[in-house]
């Protein structure tokens, strides 16, 4: 049985939609005013996730959590979807909807994240924390998931 990457959106650091793909064909079609809805939703559920940590973690024999170690949401499991989350350094969010099933998604999400790193960040012609146009990450992207 083969397994199925439906959809990958990236948002900046201050929760705006800046890239959104479906790989699946039979996945409801959303308008960009949900998918910026979601993405600012998720952005503001992943802050309070964060700033969520229990107790238990925190005692006075351990020392403190550094606020960089602290994340927030990074997996969310339906009986129908999977979606990962990933937090880049600076901030931005990839968002990864899958199968259930999906093995090694960590192993995807580090593949999808080189691409946006070699694509996007190295074109000189892009700028931060607006919308991805970029062809090379679109063609690539979509060849790394439609092979798995």
């Amino acid at each position: 049985m083969k397994t199925v990457v439906y959809s990958l959106i990236i948002i900046n650091k201050a929760g705006g939609l800046v890239y959104q793909r479906d790989f699946h064909d039979g996945l409801n079609k959303l308008s960009i005013n949900d998918y910026l809805v979601l993405a600012g939703t998720f952005h503001g559920v992943h802050a309070i996730t964060r700033s969520l940590t229990p107790s238990a973690l925190v005692t006075s024999t351990t020392p403190p959590i550094p606020r960089s170690a602290l994340t927030g949401i990074e997996v969310l499991e339906s009986a129908l979807f999977r979606l990962t989350c990933f937090q880049t350094v600076s901030g931005t969010k990839f968002l990864l909807f899958t199968e259930p099933q999906q093995p090694n998604v960590d192993v995807i999400m580090r593949r999808i994240y080189e691409l946006y790193a070699d694509y996007v960040m190295k074109n000189p012609f892009y700028q931060l924390e607006m919308p991805v146009r970029c062809e090379a990450f679109d063609r690539h992207l979509m060849g790394y998931v439609r092979a798995r």
